[in-house]
């Protein structure tokens, strides 16, 4: 009877070396290069192709890629197999433990067999001849590995050294990492090298005595995550806070350098390990001067090279060797023989946080620089402001309100400070950009009920009033503070008679009342007490530059760089590239999900100021960390469905708030605004795509003037009503369009 062997295909990599066209959210697994299938899917037919005996097929992924999973799956018969999915990549030692408790928890301790999934191998039957072949040594419980006799010195891959051969197996002496070339020819010579394939057969029981021996704390830590996974119809989901928690290393260091009585089949297939461009050029169809030639390329009297357009035509003439790659936001051009140090490109791409090494760009970019400018001034300025000048104020208690109805009605809704506050600073950039409406009577109705009605005994502001101005909540919120010192700085510039002055008392009070003094930053509220939030800083720092471009005082700026400094120091994840939300008093991360949340609308805020800080102190280096804060959260925190923001991911890029509100799709237009002046790609387009995207889902669907805050992740709305808050946002970003789209500086916001 021919035993069971329980496959395994890992599929967690990147393949930086196949950049740009492989990139973080489109890895080379799910690219098809030869027009076939994708290499997953090959993978996954390979294995099902099993001639005899029962082979159930397990896929470990990434969670972020379920949906292309499950694309190259259909119609595939797994056997009963299905995929596993990672929340967050911990290596190949966590995916081999996972392989091994999956198969002990199901299967018994059968044959595991465990693949990559990005591969090029000659066929199924001459690869299940190999594995059969090393199917008597892994019932001993030896660890089997499969060899490919070396046909050149090959300095990307790794060896394997052999001594002694008995029944097609040879006894491992060693494994050797990616040597130099001088080394690499010193194997070709000896004979007794092989390149690792990085294909395991071994039995289960094998692999778990493997595990507690050298790396118990994988084993436990990987245990104790599958344990507590969630399965459905769609697959197995690990627990992020338990798979995070597994140290991440590979299964070469942490088992298989340290093992004993290893064992290596000679592979009786030719294989590819497809990475980099020399690989394709070797296994590609080829014409007749040795080219490969992919997409819409011309190519005159070139040779043994390949040359490949994903969009824009390609020409080149008289090239020898080359590889040409070009996509719709990046070229790369090497020889191919160096083609394999693709990655220190990207690794250089990185430091500055380039969006291209994460990110592949949509078909559908707009190319033409301004093309919404027409639709944004007459919703903004002939729709939007004039409806909320009017029916916004609350011309009986004073103020304005807090929402209203999609009939454009007022909701009797408590006023929140931060909302009054956005009013005043909305009206005021409304009036600098041009609009003609009562922007000053508009501005100081607003600081008149808020002064009269929002005071503390301590000199701050409350949080609520009722509709009738009386206090509902009287807690002084540093958030509350940060808007009402930007409304106040906008004011002041509108010619406000009274915004200096309570300015000024507003930072007197802040000084005294929320400042910690123990810690650097802000409390956030006057009593100290509850977590800290990276959010209320970030408004604070929005404040602290409107004062100081209403003064020119650098004082502000000095305020600023204090807020900047704890971005650098706490805020900023750097092996992320993300922002943390909620923290203790000391500063750290608080434990739990809370402390694994990011937001891509706050990624895209900070980005923005900090490209004006960086502006105003001179302080360049800061466009690189908001260029990796842009690149985080349109590579991780987007629905790809809508290409709206969600509310808010992980830090590994899982969906944890799957609503998308119009306010991050606001933010995002004024980074990638900030960003295009900053240096690095041209984000024109990825500004035109972002105004469009607002526009399709959040107000198109709306009746004039307003907006649908909340959607779905389907794109289905969620709104009951329309937040005054929202305003800010989506004036301020509307506004900057119309600048940064205008023919010459003098145009303005008025596209006419």
């Amino acid at each position: 009877m021919i035993e069971k062997i329980v496959s395994f295909v890992m599929s967690g990599g990147v393949g930086s070396r196949l950049w740009p066209l492989s990139r973080e959210d489109n890895p080379k697994q799910f690219h098809d290069f030869s027009g076939d299938g994708s290499m997953l899917a090959k993978t996954l037919r390979r294995l099902t192709a099993r001639p005899k005996g029962e082979t159930p097929v397990f896929l470990i992924a990434s969670e972020r890629h379920a949906d292309r999973v499950h694309a190259d799956l259909a119609g595939l018969d797994l056997s009963g197999g299905g995929p596993l999915f990672e929340p967050t990549g911990r290596n190949t030692a966590a995916a081999v433990a996972l392989a091994t408790l999956r198969t002990l928890s199901d299967h018994g301790d059968s044959l595991v067999l465990v693949v990559p999934s990005d591969h090029e191998i000659a066929t199924a039957q001459q690869f299940w001849q190999s594995v059969e072949r090393g199917a008597a040594a892994a019932r001993a419980g030896r660890l089997v590995v499969f060899g490919i006799k070396p046909s050149q010195p090959e300095t990307g891959y790794g060896y394997i050294e052999v001594a002694g051969e008995r029944d097609g197996v040879c006894d491992v002496s060693r494994f050797v990492e990616k040597p130099d070339l001088a080394t690499a020819q010193g194997y070709l010579d000896a004979g007794n090298f092989y390149w690792n394939t990085g294909i395991f057969l071994f039995r289960a029981s094998a692999m778990r005595d493997a595990f507690m021996a050298f790396q118990p704390e994988i084993w436990t830590a990987t245990e104790a995550a599958y344990q507590a996974a969630t399965s459905d119809l769609s697959g197995l989901y690990m627990p992020l806070e338990l798979y995070a928690a597994i140290p991440s290393t590979s299964i070469d260091y942490a088992i298989m350098e340290r093992a004993s009585d290893i064992a290596m089949v000679p592979a009786g297939f030719r294989w590819n390990d497809l990475g980099s461009w020399q690989s394709l050029l070797d296994v590609s169809p080829s014409d007749k001067q040795g080219n490969v030639i992919i997409g819409d390329v011309v190519a005159i009297d070139c040779e043994n090279s390949y040359i490949r357009s994903d969009g824009r035509l390609l020409s080149a003439i008289g090239v020898e060797n080359l590889a040409i790659v070009s996509t719709a936001d990046a070229t790369f051009v090497a020889p191919v023989s160096h083609s394999q140090h693709v990655k220190k490109i990207v690794e250089q791409l990185e430091k500055s946080g380039r969006l291209e090494t994460k990110f592949t760009p949509a078909d559908d970019r707009v190319i033409e620089s301004g093309a919404w400018r027409r639709r944004v001034y007459h919703w903004l300025f002939e729709e939007t402001v004039p409806l909320w000048s009017t029916v916004g104020v609350d011309e009986r208690h004073g103020g304005f309100h807090e929402a209203l109805g999609f009939d454009a009605t007022p909701l009797m809704k408590p006023k929140r400070m931060r909302t009054q506050a956005r009013q005043i600073y909305a009206f005021a950039v409304a009036k600098a950009r041009g609009w003609d409406g009562p922007a000053d009577r508009l501005i100081s109705h607003g600081i008149e009920f808020m002064a009269r009605n929002g005071r503390t005994d301590n000199g701050g502001w409350v949080r609520t009033l009722n509709v009738d101005g009386t206090v509902a909540d009287p807690v002084e919120d540093a958030y509350d503070h940060s808007c009402v010192l930007l409304a106040l700085a906008h004011a002041h510039m509108s010619g406000d008679p009274d915004a200096l002055r309570l300015g000024e008392e507003t930072f007197s009070f802040l000084d005294a009342h929320l400042e910690d003094h123990r810690m650097t930053g802000f409390l956030e509220t006057s009593d100290g007490a509850g977590e800290r939030r990276s959010n209320p800083h970030m408004h604070l720092l929005e404040a602290f530059l409107a004062w100081h471009q209403a003064t020119g005082e650098r004082a502000y700026l000095r305020r600023a760089a204090r807020i900047v400094d704890l971005f650098r120091s706490h805020f900023f994840d750097p092996e992320s590239w993300t922002l943390g939300e909620y923290f203790d008093r000391e500063w750290q991360p608080v434990k739990g999900e809370k402390g694994l949340w990011t937001e891509p609308g706050h990624h895209f805020e900070w980005a923005s100021l900090l490209v004006d800080f960086a502006g105003r102190s001179g302080q360049s280096e800061l466009s690189g960390f908001a260029r990796k804060l842009y690149a985080s959260a349109i590579a991780n925190g987007l629905n790809r469905a809508t290409g709206l923001a969600y509310g808010a991911v992980s830090r590994q890029g899982l969906p944890l708030d799957r609503v998308s509100r119009s306010w991050p799709q606001a933010e995002a237009i004024k980074a990638a605004i900030a960003l295009n002046g900053a240096g690095g790609p041209d984000l024109k387009p990825e500004i035109e795509a972002r105004v469009g995207r607002l526009f399709r889902w959040h107000i198109n669907p709306a009746p004039l003037g307003l907006w649908v805050d909340r959607i779905d992740e389907r794109g289905r709305s969620l709104a009951t009503d329309v937040p005054a808050s929202i305003f800010y946002h989506l004036v301020c970003a509307l506004t900057q369009y119309l600048d940064s789209t205008a023919a010459n500086p003098l145009q303005k916001a008025n596209p006419r």
